[in-house]
């Protein structure tokens, strides 16, 4: 009998992993990777010709950054990788099975498979801020991707905002690369940090690491200030300065051309949505995610998770995942068991996620923000529509449901796909109503889950 054919959506950490278990078993996978590099965005690679060192561009993940790309050279002759593809539909096959439609460097297509592994990553959760919409402001995903594919800044005089442990990174990595940083802005409180650091402390060379990137910043000169309760950016066409109001309330302003903000992240699970898997709402993050065992299975029975497209864990926890749902779906198949590699990887899973829950207390919701949003901010930024807009389909026309509002106001039906602004409308629709986020549900998936020209490239 043949092989089924599997495909891995998304060529990170998870996905490289994955691959390499299935190909150590005997099987070809197929891994489509929207990047041109394998590696994904926390070890994304510069473009053949232009390689920097690794520890210029990863710093002390330099290591596993290179032990990852090396295993995608190594893993070339074994598997069908196919990158700068970008699967932007799934629909079921019958009898069993999927059609996945593709975008890639021939063009549109369709690729019949038998079992998927949904390696998606994440993406920045955004929240709409005064002068968001500017020309010259990024989110710190995009950031990274400028220094690390393109090897430049998103400006010379850069100020960054978040409410991660992504924020003190990115800091640290443009620092290094001689950027000038006028402002290091953390949305969340400094006693949460504090209180945290007994949990975080469980796994010392991680938490090293973090007090490293904020210390060596605040050895080079860069302001770092934590418990900040407003930003806006100022500005004509163009960003021109940042303005915030800190923790006691005083007013501040800093010239800049450049501001990176981002407030977490936010998995990217449209692909589990059209696969057909059931989601469930995660408090601690506070978004829906689909629903993943501890073995990487999904609610579906060929569909399996890995990786922050199935809930935030960084990127080690990535690479553990990807092995252990390789695993299971070949237990699945009816391959022989490895029980102590399965038990290895639980084990360290485990440990990971009591450091993530840690994490999530230190940088707290900003709850303060989303509860500052003015009416005539822009929130869609596709359809154009405000937050004062969404606050009045909730309550002058009974908007209870994110599909409702979905329908009543287009809040979510431009390229993005609700991709960037979904997340800030349900909060500001469940403020409105008083009620939880999670009561208001999330925007269905949607064919293309990503923007796809209409006609072939001449």
């Amino acid at each position: 009998m043949a092989e089924p054919v599997v495909a891995i959506v998304g060529g990170g950490p998870a996905g490289l992993r994955a691959a390499q278990v299935l190909a150590e078993a005997g099987l070809r996978p197929l891994l489509l990777d929207e990047g041109h590099r394998a590696g994904g965005q926390i070890y994304r690679r510069p473009p053949a010709g232009a390689e920097r060192p690794a520890t210029e561009l990863y710093g002390f993940e330099a290591g596993r950054a290179r032990a990852l790309h090396d295993l995608a050279d190594a893993l070339a002759p074994r598997i069908d990788h196919r990158p700068g593809t970008m699967v932007w539909g799934i629909a079921p096959r019958e009898p069993v099975g999927f059609d996945l439609d593709c975008l890639g460097p021939a063009g549109h297509g369709r690729i019949p498979v038998d079992r998927l592994i949904l390696a998606t990553g994440a993406m920045d959760r955004t929240l709409p801020f005064p002068g968001w919409t500017l020309p010259g402001v990024f989110t710190l995903g995009a950031a990274q991707i400028a220094l690390k594919a393109q090897g430049m800044a998103i400006g010379r005089r850069v100020a960054l905002v978040g409410a991660g442990p992504l924020l003190p990174l990115v800091a640290h990595q443009y620092a290094k690369a001689g950027a000038t940083i006028v402002a290091v802005l953390d949305v969340t409180p400094l006693g949460a940090k504090v209180a945290a650091a007994p949990r975080l402390a469980a796994m010392p060379a991680t938490l090293a690491k973090g007090v490293w990137y904020t210390l060596r910043g605040a050895l080079r000169g860069v302001p770092v200030r934590a418990g900040v309760r407003a930003v806006a950016v100022e500005g004509d066409r163009q960003v021109e300065a940042l303005a915030w109001e800190d923790s006691r309330g005083r007013r501040h302003r800093v010239p800049c051309d450049a501001v990176g903000a981002s407030f977490g992240l936010r998995s990217e699970a449209q692909a589990a949505d059209l696969a057909g898997c059931r989601f469930v709402f995660d408090p601690l993050t506070r978004q829906w995610q689909p629903e993943r065992s501890a073995e990487g299975r999904s609610s579906h029975a060929h569909v399996y998770l890995a990786g922050d497209g199935s809930g935030i864990g960084g990127a080690d926890v990535a690479e553990l995942q990807g092995a252990r749902t390789a695993l299971a779906l070949l237990a699945d198949l009816g391959r022989p068991r490895d029980a102590a590699r399965e038990a290895r990887l639980d084990r360290r899973l485990d440990r990971q996620a009591g450091f993530r829950a840690a994490l999530e207390a230190a940088y707290p919701y900003p709850h303060h923000l989303v509860e500052g949003i003015a009416d005539d901010e822009i929130v869609c930024r596709c359809e154009g529509i405000t937050a004062g807009a969404i606050r009045r389909t909730a309550t002058e026309r009974d908007a209870r449901e994110m599909n409702r509002l979905k329908a009543l106001t287009r809040t979510g039906m431009g390229r993005c796909q609700g991709r960037v602004c979904g997340h800030a409308a349900a909060e500001i629709l469940a403020l409105t109503l008083t009620v939880p986020v999670e009561a208001v549900g999330r925007l269905r998936g949607q064919a293309p889950i990503k923007p796809i020209p209409l006609r072939e490239p001449a």
